[in-house]
Parts: C-alpha cells; structure tokens; sequence
C-alpha cells in the first residue's frame, strides 16, 4: 500500500537529512496516503507555527509525490515558492519518481498526471463560482485553512469604488438621474453616521432601500429590451450584477468605507456566514485540509460547523512539551480591561516587565489591541526608553521593544526575531463596536446560536496562538495581562490554546537570564 512505501521513503529521508525537529511527519503523511488512496478527507491540526510552519510540509509533498494519479496543492504564492525552489527539488533528487509540478489556474489538459500547485484565490474562485476549470475528483490538499474562512469571504464579498457608479452612469444614460440621485441620496444618509476610529458603518434598512429602488428602476428600463430580458441586470457593467446576486443573499451583510478627505465612500455586500457556500464544495472531491490550530478539540466541532464541514477524518498533533513550552507570567490582581484603573495598571506591569528584562539581548514586543491605547503607550514608554521603543516598525534595533497591534504582528512576525518577552495587554476577542464584528454577532443572534463560543472565542484563540508562537522557538516569556483570563468562565479555554506553558504569577530574574544583575542589586 502506499501508506508503507511513503513510511519507508520518508523515513529514510529524514536519517538522511538529519530532520527531526518536528516529530510527528511519519504520522501525518501515512493520514495524507491514506486519504489519496480511499478518497476520504481529512483535517490536520499541526499545531506548528512560526519556526516549525516549513517543516511539517515535508508530511504531504512525500504522499502526492508518489501518489499515482493528479493532485491539486492550493498554498499561497510566497509558500509555493519555497516548495518550488526548496522542498520539491530536495524530495525529487531522493525520490526516482518523474512527476510532472506545475502551477497555474487551471488543469493543464484533461489527462494530467502530475502535482498542479494553485493559489487559495483561483481554486476558492473556482469552486464558489463553478467555472470548471478544475475538474471534480482530484483529490486536493489544502494548506493553511487557519486562514480560510478569511479567504472565502473574501471571494464572496462584491465591493463597489466609488469609479464604479460613473461606469454605471455611462452604460446607463437613460437613467443617468435615478443613478446620480441614488448616489447623492446615501452619500448624504453614510455620512450623517457617527464617527468611529474603524471609518466603517453598517447599511441601514432605509439605506438599503435607496439601493434596492435603484435596482427596480434599472431593471424596469430593461425590461423593454428583449436582450436583456431574460438575463436581469446583464446590462450593467461589473461588478454591478455580482453586487444585485450578492444582495439577494438572506444572510448578507452590506456595509460602507468612508474617505471623509475626500467625501466618498466604497460598498461591500459579502455573507456573514459562508458554510452554505462550502457544503457543496466538500463534496466535490476528496480534500485535506491543514492548519495550524484550528480548534481546541481533535474532532475539530467548532471549526466544522463554521466552516460547513460534514464527516471526516480528523488529528491533532500535541505541541512538544520539552522543545515548544513558554512561561506564562498571568497576574491575578490586576483591574478588569473596561475599567478606569486597567491603564495606569497596565502601564506599570509592563515598565516592571521592560525593567528586569533589560540586560537581555533580544527583542521585546507588547502587543496592545487598542488603537489609542497602542499610541499612549508607545509615546509613554519612548519617553524612559528612548529610541529603543518604535511603534509598528521592523527596522529595529537588537534589544528594541517593539508596541503593535495584532494585524502588524501577524503580518510581520515572521521576517521579525523571535522575542524573548511578549506581553499581551488584552486578549484579542473581537470588540463589539466593530460594526463587521457587530453585524455578524446579529446574525448569530438571529439564529439563536451561541454567538461568543461560536464567533469571537474562536477568533480570540487563533489569533492568540499564532501571536505567541515565535516566542517557543526561544522558551521565553509571555506576560498575559488580561485578568479575564483568571475571572471568566472562559479563562481555562484560553489556557488550553497556549499549552504547553509554565504558569507564574510573580516575576523573576531568572527568566530574563543576563551576566550582569548588579544593576538590580
């Protein structure tokens, strides 16, 4: 079977190579053998990130390589060029095997053989939108379906610039006034809303129905026309039509992006939920989808049901307890997040924290969620610290301490040194004055589902264990400073998603190891 002879390829390509920091690859890839053989999927939690996010590749380039038939890999175009220029070449000179790599947006020809890599955006834009230009049956892996659900919104939100309605007056000239009117009439209602610091309002009802009498007229207008007739809306020009279908959605959320510099705005209609969506898709071949940590549980319920997963086959690799463990400072005392006393507060523990670890070498990084809070802090600290402090940058010095939100650090953690401190001020539970966060969570409510165990928590616990992965390629310290962790009912289910740790409630020299204490003394 093809299980064995992966086994056997693989295990002697890593006593050859010396590869043994991540221990689980022999497992993993007899599940990906096995899945290319019964066409049966699966979902993978690797629990790698940061330093191990290359390595467990190796666990499914070894099944596809030797898989006898096509398959589909949809990673993104910076991972498809490491495996292109670094993994595959490595495989290849070790395994006899003359399988044709491509990549592309389509099946090369109807009897393709080979390993075809795609990116998350053409196979997700194929499946939603059945374009045909990859054939059911072949078998697919997946990898980075933390990121999915992002993903497919993202395909399925229609966003109209503020362009589009002056190529919407052109191709329409008989109702270059209903257009101009309908314009001018939510300019004025979008930008009577209140200003928040995201420049991102929900539509209103009453704004919907200026859009939604723009539509009837044009659809009346071409109703005389027996070309466009039969197919409504197939006069306008794009993305128009696609923004009517999106619309129609019964659980679609529309919402507006204001430049006030220049008093314009941009619509988007996007769901907010898109497992109706995925269902079908599932079904349409065998897939392997992987990710880092997708869900607290091994049977994955929660990702599953967003996610609109029917029965598969589920794992989930436990962190290395020896080589991934962090020491977890969590103070038990300190103010609640939404009260008075919490900045004073946090500004203290992390002076303390900024203090003792000083003799360190190595990057320090507070991670603050708060836009104005993220600023306050930055500007405080810089006045004791100096330049050493920088706000959301990654030209930095070697001992920097780096205050960013969570967006900065997840889009730049990778090409930043692992730090040896990160503290956390709260945890990152989407905030409800969001009007996307907002207008999801209505729609949980509507359905009378559990919209925090369901939505935010599991936002909050992705985010969170991908922040703190760098720091368990050094063991360092991460200093949790929100006291909900210790009083909510919750707080053991965020434990979880950073195990394995060493709990302290006290902080200790010991942890910032340096030659030189006196300084303390």
């Amino acid at each position: 079977m093809i299980e064995v002879e992966v086994h056997q390829q693989l295990r002697a390509f890593l006593r050859q190579q010396g590869e043994s920091d991540w221990p689980h690859h022999l497992t993993m890839a007899r599940l990906v053998a096995r899945a290319l053989r019964l066409g049966r999927s699966a979902l993978i939690q690797t629990s790698a990130f940061s330093g191990y996010h290359e390595r467990y590749r190796l666990s499914y380039l070894v099944p596809i390589l030797m898989w006898d038939g096509p398959v589909i890999l949809v990673v993104p175009e910076t991972t498809q060029q490491r495996l292109l220029m670094v993994e595959i070449p490595q495989l290849r000179q070790w395994i006899p095997i003359s399988k044709s790599i491509q990549t592309g947006d389509r099946l090369p020809s109807p009897d393709f053989q080979g390993v075809l890599l795609v990116t998350p955006e053409s196979w997700l834009n194929d499946r939603l939108h059945h374009q045909g230009r990859f054939p059911d049956e072949i078998p697919v892996i997946l990898d980075g379906a933390d990121d999915l659900e992002a993903w497919v919104r993202e395909q399925l939100t229609v966003h109209l610039q503020p362009s589009d309605w002056d190529r919407l007056m052109l191709a329409c000239p008989d109702q270059r006034a209903a257009i101009r009117d309908a314009r001018v009439q939510l300019t004025k209602t979008i930008f009577q809303h209140p200003a928040n610091p995201y420049d991102c309002y929900l539509i209103e009802p009453c704004e919907q129905t200026i859009l939604r009498d723009l539509f009837l007229t044009l659809q009346h207008s071409a109703a005389a026309h027996p070309t466009y007739a039969a197919v409504p809306f197939s006069h306008l020009p794009d993305p128009w039509p696609a923004f009517w279908r999106s619309l129609q959605r019964p659980e679609a959320m529309l919402w507006a992006d204001l430049s006030r510099a220049h008093g314009s705005f941009s619509l988007y209609c996007g769901p907010a939920d898109v497992a109706s969506d995925l269902e079908p898709v599932w079904s349409r071949q065998p897939i392997v989808l992987v990710g880092g940590a997708l869900d607290l549980d091994a049977d994955a319920t929660v990702y599953r049901q967003r996610l609109g997963l029917g029965d598969l086959t589920c794992l989930k690799f436990s962190p290395d307890r020896q080589e991934e463990l962090i020491h977890l400072y969590l103070p038990e005392k300190l103010p609640m997040p939404n009260t008075p006393q919490f900045q004073a507060a946090l500004l203290q523990e992390m002076h303390t924290l900024l203090s003792l670890s000083a003799g360190v070498q190595g990057l320090t990084v507070l991670l603050v969620g708060d836009t104005p809070l993220k600023a306050q802090v930055g500007s405080i600290l810089a006045s004791e610290f100096g330049s050493r402090v920088q706000v959301e940058r990654t030209c930095l010095d070697d001992n920097a301490i780096l205050v960013t939100g969570w967006e900065f650090w997840r889009q730049h953690q990778h090409v930043l040194p692992s730090p040896h401190l990160l503290a956390i001020a709260t945890l990152p539970i989407p905030s409800l004055e969001h009007p996307l966060v907002a207008g999801r969570v209505a729609y949980y409510k509507k359905l009378r589902q559990d919209w925090f165990r369901l939505y935010l928590l599991p936002e909050a616990l992705s985010e969170l264990q991908r922040a703190i992965a760098p720091v368990r390629d050094c063991q360092g310290v991460v200093a949790l400073l929100d006291s909900r962790v210790v009083h909510r009912s919750y707080g053991h289910q965020v434990l979880s998603a950073l195990t394995p740790l060493a709990r302290i409630n006290y902080l200790d020299l010991s942890l910032f190891p340096r030659s030189d204490y006196s300084i303390f003394e």
